[in-house]
């Protein structure tokens, strides 16, 4: 087929119009040349869809009259009084059209070269039928669909796609032309590791679903795309393996999030998690969030479904456990033996800023309970303010301190670390309210709770951290005993998407606890999780 840029030339307008429509140099009516070109059946459903009068109800038809659908635009999206919502009214093909678009959502360029190939259109070569010779013969998009649904759409030209009314059509073509405003790639400042990747999730939930699929060239990755918010019509995608995933966990996280029913989640993924998981006040998290492709990419590969929120570079990993969120990508990024030694050094970090404040204010509380040879434990002098509140008070002054470095601009980051460890620190030494012990445990807990992979369950140790405090205050041995043994039960009874919070602990499995203690070789790590049932349990096909 010859190009219609070729033929035009250095003729006139009549003479373009005349070579541009490739197929009408055959005579006739000009369409004889794509004859040949017969009709798919998903074609002739949406045609006898968008014709049928009774093919929708009341409000969500569209109207043949261009005047009235202009007068519905301005109605119900603004149009002359929101300045981006914006209609090109032109003549094509004898045909009066209006291309809606969103300034600002779409690719001018894209919609400029799909108006300058139908200025060409003669009115003898379209049809009665003119919205089936735009869809088939004259829009060079690649993306292109008939709807006859009005709310679908508006909804689709809110989200960056151009909406082509035509005179006289109960129908309209959707022309995908997003273009979102965007930032490029960059390492995710929570998950920063040595050695590895340094792309990470965008705003941008197409971004987000390419970097996957660039690591798994799987054909059986499946994204499923649901909106959710009644006003925000958030995308929300949730990707699986098809022939690895349960399908029992696929259809109850797919169900509970068709059953959201709200104005919108304009937070995205914490909201949905909200309005998914009902977890209550529980402060320990049951989804695990992640901004690295990489680890969603190992996270499907083992059987778990992750869910994508358009606006958000994070994605949940669904289920999760308490010892999942004890784990880093960097531990994959070294050798077994480092990998282990760094999964150690987390866990003694993780532990001791759970339970070395209030186990050091239970032997200060408890003399008598002081092992031979650490009489050194306790401070010399109590300060001028009690021992627990001391622990409060610095608690407190480091969530500050957390809070405010990230409201800080950064040149002046520098300078409130200054501040923070010279005057607070030091001067409440030293007028007496804060003994250097307590100063001492804050900062090693405070590193145990930043060394957390979690950020969610990092603030959450925080919590039980204090409550640990009190009930020494209050109880002294026998409160720290009964606090810790209900939050461990209570760990237990937690349940993510029908799947233990405690596995592999409780309930005990052997090879996997292994796992989570030791990082076993890549070539030794054979099988899936029992946890998350899934339909192929060996990773690698076994060798003789």
């Amino acid at each position: 087929m010859t190009n219609w840029r070729q033929n035009t030339g250095e003729g006139d307008i009549g003479d373009i119009r005349e070579a541009i429509p490739p197929f009408a140099e055959t005579g006739g009516d000009g369409r004889e040349g794509m004859d040949s070109f017969e009709e798919t059946e998903s074609i002739r459903l949406e045609m006898e869809k968008a014709a049928a009068p009774g093919g929708n109800n009341g409000e969500n038809e569209v109207s043949p009259s261009i005047d009235r659908v202009l007068e519905r635009l301005k109605e119900e999206c603004g149009l002359d009084t929101s300045f981006d919502v914006v209609v090109r009214e032109m003549t094509l093909g004898g045909r009066r059209t209006a291309l809606l678009h969103m300034n600002g959502l779409v690719k001018d360029q894209l919609l400029t070269e799909v108006l300058e190939r139908l200025t060409y259109l003669h009115p003898d070569a379209v049809s009665a039928d003119a919205l089936h010779d735009f869809f088939r013969y004259y829009v060079p998009a690649i993306q292109v669909k008939i709807e006859s649904d009005w709310n679908k759409l508006v909804t689709a030209s809110l989200s960056g796609n151009a909406v082509l009314f035509i005179e006289g059509e109960p129908a309209a073509l959707m022309i995908d032309a997003k273009n979102f405003p965007t930032r490029s790639p960059e390492e995710p400042s929570l998950e920063r590791v040595v050695r590895g990747s340094r792309d990470g999730f965008t705003e941008t939930l197409m971004t987000n679903v390419s970097l996957v699929r660039r690591r798994l060239r799987d054909p059986r990755l499946r994204y499923e795309v649901v909106q959710i918010g009644k006003r925000t019509k958030t995308d929300v995608c949730i990707a699986y393996i098809d022939d690895i995933v349960d399908r029992r966990l696929l259809e109850s996280i797919r169900d509970k999030i068709k059953q959201v029913e709200i104005d919108g989640i304009p937070l995205a993924d914490k909201q949905l998690e909200e309005a998914t998981v009902k977890r209550g006040w529980n402060p320990f998290p049951l989804v695990r969030y992640s901004e690295r492709p990489d680890v969603v990419a190992a996270h499907l590969l083992e059987g778990n479904v992750t869910v994508f929120v358009d606006t958000s570079p994070s994605v949940m990993i669904l289920p999760t456990t308490f010892f999942d969120l004890m784990q880093h990508a960097e531990e994959n990024r070294q050798t077994p033996f480092m990998g282990t030694y760094l999964r150690w050094v987390r866990f003694i970090g993780v532990l001791a800023s759970l339970f070395l404040m209030p186990l050091w204010f239970l032997l200060v509380l408890e003399p008598g309970m002081v092992p031979p040879g650490m009489a050194f434990i306790g401070p010399n002098e109590t300060g001028d303010i009690p021992l627990v509140m001391q622990f409060v008070l610095a608690e407190i002054g480091v969530d500050l301190m957390r809070m405010a470095s990230v409201h800080t601009p950064s040149p002046l980051a520098t300078a409130m670390s200054l501040i923070a460890a010279i005057l607070i620190g030091d001067v409440a030494v030293k007028t007496g309210l804060f003994v250097n012990e307590v100063i001492l445990y804050m900062a090693v807990a405070a590193i145990g709770m930043f060394a957390t992979p979690s950020y969610e369950l990092g603030l959450a140790n925080r919590i039980v951290r204090l409550l640990l405090i009190i009930a020494v205050a209050l109880f002294r041995a026998p409160g720290l005993i009964v606090v810790t043994t209900l939050i461990f039960i209570m760990l237990v009874t937690m349940r993510s998407f029908n799947r233990p919070y405690m596995w592999p602990f409780i309930p005990f499995d052997l090879r996997s606890m292994a796992n989570f203690l030791i990082r076993p070789p890549v070539l030794q790590n054979r099988m899936r999780p029992n946890l998350l049932r899934p339909q192929q349990r060996d990773k690698m096909p076994r060798t003789d």
